[in-house]
């Protein structure tokens, strides 16, 4: 019983520290928008929904460039003309779209996950 508590809290401690780590490489939705309605030059917004997600109640950013999560490794290099831009990287709720920043990053490209996603547009 005494194990299984310790491993719960070392859980939620972990998980808690990774959220901080990310939150550096995240910005509002909020602040998306503010982004939207000035030059949209200098960055890109991936959505890493699926295609049917993008048709649902939620919606889309217009010039969101969908390229779901689950395809984004083998499709990395249809980014490669915006390595020199940020990519804001948006899903549902800020779940897949933090991992797929985490792939970016990794990659060598400015991204940033988009936190709360769809649900707070």
């Amino acid at each position: 019983m005494k194990r299984n508590i310790l491993s719960l809290l070392f859980l939620f401690l972990a998980m808690s520290f990774t959220g901080c780590a990310q939150s550096e490489n995240s910005i509002t939705m909020n602040e998306l928008k503010e982004k939207l309605k000035a030059d949209k030059k200098d960055f890109i917004v991936l959505d890493v929904r699926s295609p049917q997600e993008l048709k649902g109640e939620l919606g889309k950013i217009d010039i969101a460039i969908n390229i779901p999560l689950p395809d984004l490794d083998k499709r990395m290099d249809e980014l490669k003309q915006y390595k020199d831009k940020e990519i804001y990287v948006v899903c549902r709720s800020g779940n897949r779209s933090g991992m797929a920043t985490e792939d970016l990053l990794k990659a060598g490209y400015k991204a940033k996950n988009v936190s709360g996603g769809m649900l707070k547009y």
